[in-house]
C-alpha cells in the first residue's frame, strides 16, 4: 500500500555442515518474519551449510544437503506470496560457487553470484569457490543442480540478475566480499533498475569494522538511491580464527532504518519498511543518477527475473515524524539551525558587500523578523562594520499589542543597531479615506493598506540611506501565499526565503545560546512564546491580540508537513493524508487533516504569481520555491485534480 515494502534481515543459528538443521533454522526465521508481515526474508552467507565449512563444501554429502534444503525451502514458498533469500554454495557448469538463490511461488528464481572472493581464510575462498567473472552460462536447468527429478526448468544464474516484482518494485542481490570492491556489483544493479539492495555476507567481526560497515552502507545507499539490507552470519559460526557478529542493518537512502544495537548478536529478525516511492522520486529527479546508469549501459548490462509478487506493505514500520524539516536529535538540530544560520549571514553578507548598500530591516516582535535582524547583525559583524550599521524599524499600527511592540524595541537596542520607530495609523487612516474605505471596516483592504505603508516606509528610508531592504518572510508563508502582494511579499533580499515555520522557532532557541547574543536571550524566549499573528486587527479590550495565523490558515505543523511530502517526493494528497494521520494522531483527526490539507493545496495553486515574482532569497534545504532554481511552477496551473482526490479521501 502506498509504494511500502516490509523486508526482514534474518539470522538463524548456524550448525556447520549440518543442512538438516539448518534448514529447520531458517524455516523457524521464515515464520517469525511471516508474522511480522515482511516480505521478502534474506539469510546470510551460505546460511545453509555455515560460512566456516571449509574443505567439507567439496563433499557429496554436504553438496545433497544443499539441494534437498533447497527442493524445501522452494516447497515452502509454494501458493504464497513472500521471497527467500538464502545463502548456498551451488555447482554449475564442473564449478562451485558462492551464491545469494532467491526463491519464490514454489521454486528458484534465480541464482545471484559472487563476484569477488576473499583472500583471508587460509589460501582464501579461492580454494573453494569460482567467481561469478568465470561463469560460462547464464542459466542453469533446475535438475543440474539436484533439486529434483521433476524439477525441469532453467534458472537464471549470474552477478547480473534483477529481480522485478509483478507491481514494479526490484531488487539486487550482491555477496561477501562485493561489499569491500572499489565498484561493487550492486552499483551496476541499481543504476539498471533495482531498487533494494540485498546483501548477505560473512564478515568476521573486527575491531572497528562495525562502525566502518554501517558508514560505508549509509554512502552507498545515498549515492545509489536505493533500500540496502545488510545481513551477516553470526551465531553457530566456527570461531577457530575469527568471530561472527551476526550484525543486520537495514538503510534507505543514507539513513538507517533499523539494525541490530548488540555487538555480539544471537540469532533474532530484524525487519523495515522501505519507501519505494521515495526512492522511485529521488531518482527521477536527479539527473546523475540517470546519465550514469545511460553512461555505462547498465540496463542492457542486467537481466530482469520476473516475479509474481506484489509489494503491499501497510508502511507502520516506517518512521514517520510531524516536523520533517526537523532533526529529532538535539545536538543534530543545533548544528543544523546554526548551518542554517551561517548559510544565511553568508548570503547577506555577500549581498550587502556587491550591492555597497546599507541593510534596513522591519522589526515586529515576532519569529520571522527576529530571525531576520539576527542574521543581518551577524552579516554586519562579518563585515568589520559596528551594529548601528544596521537600520532597523519598528511600524506599529492598528493591531500592535504592547508586549509585541516592546519586545522589537528591547531587541533592537539590545543588538546596538540604529533604532526607529514610525507609527503608521495616520498614513493608513488618510490613506483609507483617500480610497474612500470606511475606518472601522476591517477587511482585507484594512489589513493590506497596514501591510504595503510599512514596506513603502522600508523602501523609501532605504531609497534614503542607500540601503537594501532585508525581507523577513518564510518558506511557509510563501508556501501559502500569506502576504500581501508587493507589501511584505516585496524585498531585496529574502534571508528567511528557505526557512520553514515549524524549523524558525528551534533556529531562535539555537541563536539565544550563542555567545553573540546571550544578552538577548530573556526577549528571545518571550518572542519564542508569543502567538504568530500579523496583527494587523485591533487588540480586544484587556490587550490581547485577537488574530492569530493558525487560526485563519491552519497549523503550520501540518502546512510544512504538507509542503515537504508534495514538493520533496511528488506524494499524491492521498499517501500524504495518510502519513498526517500517522504523524497527527494524537493531535488532530482525520476530518482536521482534511479540512486543512485542502486549504493548503488551494492556497498553494492559487498563490503561486506571488512566488513567481519574489526576490532573490538563501537556498538553505532540498525543499524550496525560489521560481529560478527551486519551483518552476506556471501561475495558471488547475487545481482541480489535487483537490479532487482531497474531496474523495473519506468516501
Amino acid at each position: 500500500m502506498f509504494d511500502y515494502i516490509r523486508v526482514a534481515a534474518a539470522v538463524p543459528t548456524v550448525h556447520v555442515g549440518d543442512t538438516k538443521a539448518n534448514l529447520r533454522q531458517i524455516l523457524k526465521a521464515t515464520d517469525e518474519a511471516l508474522a511480522e508481515g515482511a516480505q521478502i526474508i534474506a539469510f546470510p552467507e551460505l546460511s545453509v551449510t555455515g560460512y566456516t565449512c571449509a574443505d567439507l563444501f567439496f563433499q557429496d554429502a554436504l553438496q545433497s544437503g544443499v539441494s534437498a534444503a533447497l527442493t524445501q525451502l522452494a516447497d515452502r514458498t509454494l501458493g504464497e506470496d513472500f521471497i527467500l533469500i538464502v545463502g548456498a554454495p551451488v555447482p554449475i557448469g564442473g564449478r562451485l560457487y558462492d551464491c545469494a538463490v532467491v526463491i519464490a511461488s514454489g521454486r528458484v528464481a534465480g541464482i545471484s553470484i559472487k563476484t569477488y572472493l576473499s583472500s583471508d581464510q587460509g589460501g582464501g575462498e579461492h580454494r573453494w569457490f569460482s567467481s561469478a567473472a568465470d561463469l560460462q552460462t547464464c542459466e542453469v536447468n533446475a535438475f543440474d543442480i539436484g533439486l529434483g527429478a521433476e524439477q525441469n526448468y532453467l534458472i537464471p544464474v549470474g552477478s547480473d540478475l534483477i529481480y522485478r516484482f509483478a507491481c514494479g518494485a526490484s531488487f539486487g542481490v550482491e555477496i561477501g566480499e562485493d561489499f569491500a570492491s572499489p565498484i561493487p556489483p550492486g552499483t551496476f544493479l541499481a543504476l539498471g533498475g533495482a531498487k533494494l539492495l540485498f546483501h548477505i555476507s560473512a564478515a568476521g567481526e573486527r575491531t572497528g569494522s562495525r562502525q566502518y560497515r554501517r558508514e560505508t552502507i549509509k554512502t552507498q545507499s545515498a549515492r545509489l538511491v536505493c533500500g540496502y539490507i545488510f545481513a551477516s552470519a553470526g551465531p553457530g559460526e566456527s570461531t577457530t580464527d575469527a568471530v561472527f557478529s551476526g550484525d543486520t542493518i537495514l538503510c534507505e537512502k543514507g539513513k538507517i532504518l533499523s539494525d541490530q544495537k548488540q555487538i555480539i548478536a544471537p540469532a533474532h529478525i530484524q525487519t523495515a519498511d522501505f519507501d519505494l516511492g521515495i526512492l522511485q522520486s529521488e531518482r527521477m529527479r536527479q539527473n546523475l543518477f540517470g546519465d550514469a546508469a545511460v553512461l555505462h549501459g547498465c540496463a542492457s548490462f542486467c537481466r530482469t527475473v520476473h516475479l509474481s509478487q506484489h509489494a503491499k506493505s501497510d508502511g507502520l514500520q516506517y518512521p514517520i515524524r510531524p516536523d520533517p524539516f526537523v532533526p529529532c536529535d538535539r545536538e543534530e538540530r543545533l548544528h543544523r539551525c546554526q548551518s542554517i544560520f551561517q548559510m544565511q549571514v553568508a548570503g547577506l553578507q555577500k549581498r550587502l558587500q556587491t550591492v555597497g548598500a546599507r541593510p534596513v530591516i522591519g522589526v515586529s516582535g515576532g519569529l520571522d523578523s527576529t530571525l531576520a535582524l539576527l542574521v543581518t547583525c551577524a552579516a554586519v559583524q562579518e563585515m568589520g562594520k559596528d551594529p548601528s550599521y544596521v537600520c532597523a524599524i519598528t511600524m506599529p499600527c492598528f493591531g500592535t499589542t504592547d508586549r509585541t511592540h516592546d519586545n522589537a524595541w528591547l531587541l533592537m537596542k539590545e543588538l546596538g543597531v540604529t533604532a526607529w520607530e514610525i507609527p503608521i495609523q495616520e498614513a493608513c487612516t488618510q490613506h483609507c479615506k483617500d480610497i474612500g474605505h470606511p475606518i472601522d471596516q476591517l477587511d482585507v483592504t484594512f489589513e493590506n493598506i497596514q501591510a504595503r505603508e510599512r514596506t513603502q516606509v522600508l523602501m523609501d528610508l532605504a531609497s534614503k540611506i542607500g540601503g537594501l531592504v532585508v525581507g523577513t518572510g518564510d518558506l511557509s508563508e510563501l508556501a501559502l501565499g500569506w502576504c500581501t502582494y508587493n507589501a511584505d511579499h516585496m524585498s531585496m533580499y529574502g534571508v528567511n526565503a528557505g526557512v520553514p515555520k515549524t524549523l524558525m522557532r528551534w533556529m531562535i532557541d539555537s541563536l539565544s545560546r550563542d555567545d553573540r547574543f546571550c544578552g538577548c536571550r530573556e526577549i528571545l524566549m518571550d518572542i519564542l512564546d508569543t502567538p504568530i499573528s500579523p496583527e494587523l486587527l485591533p487588540p480586544d479590550d484587556t490587550g490581547e491580540m485577537v488574530q492569530q495565523t493558525e487560526e485563519i490558515v491552519g497549523p503550520y505543523a501540518l502546512h510544512d508537513f504538507f509542503l515537504f511530502y508534495m514538493l520533496r517526493y511528488g506524494f499524491s494528497p492521498s499517501k500524504i493524508y495518510y502519513l498526517a494521520q500517522r504523524a497527527f494522531r494524537e493531535q488532530y483527526d482525520g476530518e482536521t487533516v482534511q479540512k486543512w490539507m485542502r486549504v493548503f493545496y488551494r492556497r498553494f495553486f492559487t498563490q503561486q504569481y506571488k512566488r513567481s515574482c519574489q526576490p532573490d532569497g538563501v537556498k538553505i534545504g532540498s525543499v524550496g520555491l525560489s521560481p529560478r532554481g527551486d519551483l518552476h511552477m506556471p501561475s495558471d496551473a488547475v487545481m482541480n485534480l489535487w483537490i479532487e482526490e482531497i474531496d474523495n479521501l473519506n468516501t
